[in-house]
């Protein structure tokens, strides 16, 4: 491009300053033509007119629904930069029909969702949180029967960009690794020695079990109390996708008459729970306020990534993690 684009800042104010620190604006200012100003929506919404010639947005968490009454402030808008993960609360009809693109932080995200992750995994093989609780209560030694963290079996649903890191990260170990995904190619399976099975057996087969399914309406309400109830004993489950994807009453009524199993809920549906949800008391459920994701300084690698994407935006290369309206049914 030989001309530089008008961009603009839109998202929650807080939100920028964990993306957009100081060294990231300084970046972005020397790419394009935009005041370091964050607006918000309500801000754009009330001021027609200002912002007719903005080529691009960066934005991030609390960054503004892009249907038509939105765009038709900003007409010449050609690409969102969306320094977060999921972007369902961006996007609309309206936005693919325009032809408008995106590039979302969802890669740089993932990072510590599989930290989390394989951290918990660790954890529940040697029920860290079952005897940190025993130790409190009873101040004295008690060692509970434990998988541990030799020859055996993690589970892994979905192998997307997270749960394929996961298995990445446990290729180290000695560790049996299978997995759930209908969608997988056999090929990279067999390539990744990863043993696909039924959605049934891992919950049977598996000491710990992590799911990574995206939600969709196909996966809405996927894992049942059914599935819980195969689990073996002494097994756990990690929650880190989406709480939605779980029954959750079915969850929480194996979970109370199945006190040998174990739970880490990142994420719940709703978020947070009700103030009156078991899952708050229950001795066998470790609940987490949604902190899988990018925290503290953490947010400041989507931001690195935003300005990688727009830096090949402007040279005309590939987008590294865009986002085409195709993909973002499976993203979402």
């Amino acid at each position: 491009m030989n001309h530089k684009p008008k961009g603009i800042f839109i998202l929650d104010k807080e939100s920028a300053k964990l993306i957009y620190g100081e060294t990231q604006k300084v970046q972005i200012c020397r790419l394009i033509d935009i005041s370091t100003q964050i607006f918000s929506e309500q801000e754009i919404l009330s001021d027609p007119g200002a912002f007719l010639d903005m080529e691009i947005i960066l934005s991030g968490w609390g960054g503004p629904l892009c249907d038509g009454s939105f765009l038709s402030l900003i007409p010449n808008l050609k690409i969102v930069f969306y320094g977060a993960g999921s972007i369902r609360g961006i996007v609309s009809d309206k936005f693919w029909e325009r032809g408008i693109r995106i590039t979302s932080a969802w890669g740089g995200n993932a990072i510590p969702v599989v930290e989390y992750t394989v951290a918990s995994i660790f954890f529940c093989l040697k029920k860290v949180f079952q005897h940190q609780s025993i130790y409190r209560r009873e101040k004295r030694w008690i060692h509970l029967d434990v998988p541990g963290a030799y020859k055996t079996t993690v589970g892994i649903i979905s192998l997307g960009m997270i749960g394929k890191q996961v298995v990445e990260k446990l290729r180290g170990y000695d560790l049996n690794i299978i997995a759930y995904d209908p969608y997988y190619p056999s090929e990279l399976a067999m390539k990744n020695n990863i043993k696909m099975v039924s959605l049934e057996e891992v919950f049977l087969s598996a000491d710990v079990i992590s799911l990574h399914t995206p939600w969709l309406p196909e996966t809405e309400r996927l894992i049942t109390g059914h599935h819980f109830s195969l689990m073996k004993e002494g097994a756990s489950f990690i929650n880190t996708a989406r709480g939605a994807i779980v029954v959750e009453d079915e969850m929480i009524h194996i979970l109370s008459n199945r006190p040998d199993l174990f739970a880490i809920l990142d994420v719940t549906h709703p978020e947070p729970p009700s103030q009156d949800s078991p899952l708050f008391v229950m001795p066998n459920v470790l609940l987490t306020p949604h902190i899988a994701g990018s925290m503290g300084n953490e947010c400041l690698r989507m931001g690195d990534i935003m300005v990688s994407e727009l830096n090949r935006y402007l040279h005309d290369e590939p987008l590294e993690y865009e986002i085409t309206e195709e993909e973002s049914n499976k993203l979402a």
